[in-house]
Formats: C-alpha cells, structure tokens, sequence
C-alpha cells in the first residue's frame, strides 16, 4: 500500500509539472502571439499593396508586413466613411506621424494612428490612395459593429492589510496595469507590486518595478494614481494577479485577477536584451542592470543602462556597512565624453559639487584631488539599441589607496548607485535617479545567477513641463534678497535654464532662479545671503555678476579666468588676485521632509515652496550695489563665485516696460514684503 501511495503521489507530481509546464508555454505563447484584434487582409489592386491589418486599440492600425512599391503619385494612407473609398475621406499620417507620400515599404511593420483623435469606429476603410488619380491602390473595411480592443476595467484591489485600497484597476494595454487613488501606509518594510501564476497570490511570484521603475520596497503612497509597467517581455497574459505583497511576511495586502482576451490592447512597448560574457546580472533599476565577475584578485564590471546622450552612470560601495549611504561613498563615475569613455574613481566626503575651499577639496570629488590613486580601468564601452554600457576593472583590495573601499569575496557589499547629468568640466551633477532604499550583493556567491530582465523600448521619456520662466520686470523694484534654495527637478532649475543643477540653486526675492530684469544708469542692491563660512563647503555661495552662464569664477583655470568677464562681486588685489566681496550670512531655503527629490510631483513653484522652511544664521546680508552702464552686454548672469549652475540671466535693458510676462506674485513691490516679513519671521523663530 505505501509502495502504491508513493508511486501515485509521484505519477500526481509529475502531472502537476508538466501542466504547470504547459500553462506557461501557451501563456507564452499567448503573449507572443498577441497582436491586437485581426481585421483581414489588405485587397490588392495596384503597386503590389500587401499587409495583414490589426486594431491596436480604438485609434491606433497595425498593419504587418506591410508591401508598396512606392511608384504611385501622390499616395497616402487614406480613410473615410462613405461606402466605398473615394475622394472624400482624410490623410491618416504615417508610423512618423508625417503626412508626406508614401515611400516604398518591404514587408514592415507599421503603426497608424487616426488623426484628431479619430476612433475607428467612425470610420469604414482604410486604403492606400492616389489623390491626383483618384486611383485606389489596396483596401480593408472594417466590420459593421467591429469594437477594437480598449482598456479594460477590473476591479478594486482587495483589502487586506497596510492601508491598501484603491479605485477600479485598469489594463490599458497587455504591459500597462494602471492603479488609480492607490493607498498604501508605507509602514511595512520589504513590500513590493509582487505579480504571479496561480488562483492567488504567493511567494513563487516576482516583484516588478513601481512606477517610476525602482525594485526597492514601497513608500507611502496616498490616493496617488499610478501606471506599472510589465519588465522585459512580460505581458499581462504572463500573469493571474496583481499584489502588493510583502515578501519577508509572505502576506498580501492587497490584489486583484488579471483578467486575458484578445480586447486588451496590445503594447507598443518592445524588450531589448543586452548580451554579455559577464555571467551574474542584477537588477538595480528598469532602466540599469550591473554584470560582474571575479578573476583572481581583480573583478570586471559592467553597467547597462538607459541614459542619456550627456548622462552619467555612477556605481559605489556604501558609506555604510549596513545601509546605503552616499557619503563616505567610494564609487566611479562613467561617462562617454565624444569618441572616449571614462570610469573615474570618485571619493565622496559630502553631496556638493567637488569645492576648493581653503586649500581642501570636499564634496563629490575625483580621488586625484583628495591625494588618492585611480583604481579603474575603463575596458570598452558602447552604444547600442538605446543601451549604453561600460565594462571596466578593479582590484578586489586596495591597499595602496587609504580612500578606497574593499568589494567583499565572501558576503554582502552595500552599494550606492546613480544616474544624472554631467556638467561642462565633465563631473557628475546632482543625480535624478538613485537608490530608493538599501541595495547589497554578494559579488562573490559560488554560482553564477542572471536576475535581470530585458530593458522595455519605446517609451517616451516625457519631462515634467518646468514651473518658469519666471521674471521681475517692474521698474519699482531695484532691490533684489538672494538665498540659497533646492534647485526643484526637472521642473525647477534644469527645466527653466537648460543646464544641469547641483542641487542647489539661488532663490531672488523667493523665487527660483528668475531672470531679472534692470535698466542702465539705475543703482540695484543685492542683500545677498548665500553663506559667508568657507568652512562650509556646502554652503558658501558670494555672488558676482558675469557673461558666464555656468559661473563658479573659483574653479576656472587661470587661463579660463583671463577671458572671463566680472561686472560686480569680485575685487582683485595688487597682485592681481582675486576676491569675492559679496559673501553674506547664510539663509537657505530648506526640506521638511526626509525624502528631498519630490519637486516634480507639485503642480507650481508657489505650492512646492510652501513645502520648505527658511534656516538663517546669524550675521548681516552682504550688500551688491551694481549700476549697468552703456557698456553692458544685454545679457549677464547671477551665479555663485564656488560652485557652477547656480543662477541665471540678468536682461539688461536701456527702459523697462512692464507688460505681461510669466511672472509669479513676487515681482511685483509686494515680493520685497513678502521676502522681508519671511526674514523677520525667521529671526523671531530663532529667538
């Protein structure tokens, strides 16, 4: 009898892996397979058109393997509603987005989508048409009552633990799961969007990156609409269910049934994978993987990501043994720079641009400068399918270079990693993207295992619209308070201006950055207050006015300073050196808030403003008089004398006419009370 027990439950094993096997490859298969809702076969009457015709969703046409000849006159993708194609009818542009005639295409895939937001429902044939000879090259008509695929409602997410809730989930398309008014408390560590196969959540599925494609444990969200995209080739016909699941726990806070069927729009999202001969792979971000192997005493890296064309990627062991901290971080820094490729060891002492103050660098520095060695060698590098990559080397120990961290053999190494914009010296500026919570990997695990997925394609990088320009123009304001604030994000400094920011940037008469607006042969005075202790790298900013538009006068070289132009702030010696005469008192605009880098996510500068606090020191501001003349440029800059990207334009202007211009409340005289009440404010508080 146990014999018979045993050889059954092993026959019911069996059975149970190969449907499980089975289940996966037609859910493969399934996704693969998906192409949108077939609608026929284009008929073909000239220049031999050809193609199979899908409906994508209700204003987007794949038509595969699309054949022209490209020899008719005037020809275009043409639609209408009459019964049969004719004159009357309207251009549909092309998989560009042009209305141009069509060129000739072999066996291509293409995308169509209806102009002025045009549903295919209104309309009955597509045709491949030539306006000048009336002449109709290839059609297809679409069914009377024909329904394209379009996003379907599911349900709420369950209820079960956290804080979860939310309004009706979406799948807009087979890689797209939207969460509308998602509610989680945030205060249960080691949770993720967790996605699997079976009746109901479990621990044998994968976590999928947030929104914003962090792999890290989820924050707090309140009432906050979010779109989740499938990782790599991942379809939602890959999947049963959706969970906010804590993996430590191994509890569902919340889910909901994914539902398949050929009405789900397909993604326009495609999957790249990068190949490489380094064989561990992990997953740092969507958009950044990080290969390694161990040879000896030396270890090879590689770091895959998608940036761009003037960012850089930035890889170190944690300032912490036990968390991931960026100071006291040992990284390096790889960049492309024209035909060459850079990895830069990187000492990072605080989260400033690399400053020479009294002799001593401190901040995000090049370990060259803090009397360390360079430990990378930069191997190749490329570019490729929208990836780049770089592989470079190092030693597993570094005993020669007192800065320089030690990547563990056996056991965990914390990290730090970055992504952001590199600046005109070709230094690394304040990153965007960043660990959201701690990251360790054991380098030195005996087998070798690829946890990475495929990058997704197609997707466009849409910055936030910036909160500015902003300016004073109005010829009752000749007195200008500046502070030292938060640069903002994509919406503050590195939107309004262009260039890319330090993190830091100056407030006038509290605004970020504005461009000002003075007439010559008027006297302006600048109650400057951005630090005035050069011990504090950080935050010692004087001001000075110049035609740079970087500024940052004290990191020029000598040969640079030459050519450089100072209309006030700086005064020169006998010997011709130089000194900033404009370093006041410190006041600062600060975060509340212990997670600083969420500017974008306020609607306006006045709301995420209101979300800071001013600290000022004690002292006095120092005092900028400065009268433009007939021989200033039309054009100068605010900047700081110690760090790059601080400030920005001053529009010289020989009469001021006040006319409506972007501007907020504080360009006008109010701004001067409003500023002057918030010193005041502050200096009670600090009695």
């Amino acid at each position: 009898m146990g014999s018979y027990s045993g050889s059954f439950r092993q026959r019911t094993d069996m059975w149970f892996m190969a449907m499980l096997f089975l289940l996966l490859v037609a859910g493969r298969a399934r996704s693969e397979m998906h192409e949108g809702l077939y609608i026929g076969k284009i008929n073909t009457y000239a220049h031999q058109v050809s193609g199979h015709v899908y409906a994508i969703d209700e204003y987007t046409i794949l038509i595969k393997n699309f054949f022209y000849d490209g020899l008719g006159q005037d020809t275009f993708f043409w639609a209408g509603s009459s019964v049969r194609p004719s004159n009357v009818g309207f251009i549909v542009p092309d998989e560009e987005g042009k209305t141009n005639k069509l060129q000739p295409y072999t066996d291509k895939d293409i995308y169509l989508h209806l102009p002025d937001r045009r549903k295919i429902t209104s309309v009955r044939w597509l045709a491949i048409w030539n306006l000048r000879e009336h002449s109709n090259y290839g059609d297809i008509y679409f069914p009377e009552g024909f329904e394209p695929p379009s996003p379907r409602r599911i349900s709420e997410l369950s209820r079960r633990g956290a804080g979860v809730r939310s309004g009706t989930v979406v799948i807009v398309d087979s890689k797209t799961i939207q969460i509308p008014d998602f509610y989680f408390n945030g205060e249960n560590t080691d949770t993720y969007f967790w996605v699997g196969l079976g009746p109901q959540p479990n621990s044998a599925g994968q976590k999928i990156p947030n929104e914003k494609g962090y792999l890290e444990p989820l924050q707090r969200y309140e009432e906050k609409t979010i779109d989740l995209t499938l990782p790599g080739k991942m379809t939602v016909f890959d999947i049963d269910w959706l969970s906010v699941w804590n993996a430590a726990k191994e509890e569902n806070y919340g889910s909901v049934i994914i539902p398949h069927g050929q009405d789900i729009p397909p993604s326009q999202l495609g999957s790249v994978e990068h190949e490489s001969r380094l064989p561990n792979c992990e997953q740092l971000h969507a958009n950044l993987q990080i290969r390694w192997e161990i040879q000896g005493r030396s270890i090879s890296f590689e770091l895959i990501g998608q940036i761009d064309e003037k960012e850089y990627i930035a890889l170190g062991i944690s300032g912490s043994s036990t968390s991931s901290q960026m100071v006291g971080a040992d990284a390096v820094v790889c960049l492309i720079d024209g035909h060459y490729a850079n990895a830069v060891d990187y000492n990072i002492s605080d989260t400033f641009p690399c400053t020479n103050v009294l002799g001593r660098y401190r901040g995000v520095c090049p370990d060259l400068k803090v009397e360390g060695k360079e430990s990378y060698q930069i191997l190749t590098f490329a570019r490729k399918d929208g990836l780049t990559s770089f592989i470079f080397r190092r030693t597993l120990l570094n005993p020669d270079d007192d800065g320089d961290q030690v990547f563990k053999a056996d056991g965990d190494t914390y990290l730090v990693w970055a992504i952001g914009r590199y600046n005109e010296f070709k230094e690394p500026t304040f990153h965007h993207t960043y660990p959201k919570g701690t990251v360790k990997i054991n380098f030195g695990r005996k087998d070798a295992v690829d946890n990475c997925f495929g990058f997704s394609t197609g997707q466009k990088k849409e910055r936030p619209s910036p909160w500015g320009p902003f300016r004073i123009k109005d010829k009752s304001v000749d007195n200008f308070i500046a502070r030292i604030g938060p640069s903002g994000g994509w919406k503050g400094y590195a939107g309004i201006t262009g260039y890319p920011t330090p993190g830091e940037c100056w407030y006038i008469n509290g605004i970020l950055v504005p461009e000002l607006h003075v007439q010559r042969g008027r006297t302006y005075t600048f109650r400057v207050e951005g630090g005035n202790n050069p011990h504090n790298a950080r935050y010692y900013h004087p001001l000075y006015i110049t035609d740079s538009p970087i500024g940052g006068y004290a990191r020029l070289t000598d040969e640079e300073k030459k050519s450089a132009k100072i209309y006030a702030g700086v005064q020169f010696d006998r010997r011709g050196r130089p000194q900033p005469s404009a370093a006041g008192r410190l006041c600062a605009w600060k975060y509340n808030t212990s997670e600083p880098r969420q500017a974008d996510e306020f609607i306006s500068f006045p709301k995420f403003r209101n979300s800071l606090r001013l600290q000022c020191d004690d002292g006095q501001p120092a005092i900028l008089s400065w009268m433009p003349n007939e021989s200033t440029p039309d054009v100068v800059y605010y900047q700081s004398y110690t760090t790059p990207n601080l400030g920005w334009k001053i529009v010289v202007v020989d009469e001021i006419v006040t006319g409506n211009s972007r501007a907020t409340p504080a360009t006008t005289a109010t701004s001067m009370l409003l500023a002057l009440c918030l010193t005041l404010l502050c200096l009670l508080r600090e009695d």
